[in-house]
């Protein structure tokens, strides 16, 4: 377990630098040594993000993974391009508990209907806490998916989302070759690889 807690932490000066779709929050602080003592001040910006679900749909019974691809403007730079494939997922923007955010982002995402009974937690876990507060958690759901497929989206958040059904060998495959790039669903692919004889098996 960490040593230190957000009580060892000082916070100098405080100021919001930017809001737009994000908030951007500039920090002075210090912070207390393993050495014992405080560090000097230093100067930090975080992304502030608002919590967010996402969801990885297995059908046990065909041993299949139903995923999506969808452009994401923090990967124009990538040498594959910037459409991604990953899970359905959203924020959890609204007064809605994750559960209900993951069952109503399969619907918006996926055309799946999903009840918060059937979502299995995975982790939660800190995405990038270098530079953003955001959490995600993550959910596994069984889904048909012989019946999954086709475009999907809110066309007002300008999504434009295609589904794709894959066996779970050919995701892994995806993940070994590099096709896969973000880290939610590489962990979230990991978590499946190990613990699908149990969703299979029911046990």
């Amino acid at each position: 377990m960490p040593e230190f807690t957000a009580d060892d932490v000082e916070i100098l000066t405080q100021i919001d630098a930017y809001q737009g779709f994000y908030r951007l929050k500039h920090y002075q602080l210090r912070h207390r040594l393993f050495a014992g003592g405080w560090s000097r001040p230093i100067e930090r910006e975080v992304v502030c993000r608002t919590p967010a679900v996402a969801v990885l749909l297995y059908d046990a019974v065909a041993d299949a993974v139903v995923l999506i691809e969808q452009f994401r403007v923090g990967a124009m730079q990538h040498p594959d391009g910037p459409w991604q494939l990953e899970m359905v997922a959203g924020l959890i923007d609204t007064d809605e508990g994750p559960e209900q955010v993951a069952v109503r982002e399969c619907q918006e995402e996926a055309g799946v209907a999903i009840t918060p009974e059937q979502l299995h937690k995975v982790c939660e876990y800190l995405v990038s806490p270098g530079g953003s507060n955001e959490s995600l958690t993550i959910y596994c759901a069984p889904v048909d998916a012989s019946r999954a497929g086709g475009l999907h989206g809110l066309s007002d958040e300008g999504e434009d989302i295609r589904v794709l059904s894959v066996s779970r060998a050919e995701a892994w495959q995806w993940l070994q070759a590099g096709k896969i790039t973000n880290a939610a669903t590489i962990i979230a692919l990991q978590w499946l690889q190990i613990h699908y004889p149990q969703w299979q098996t029911g046990t």
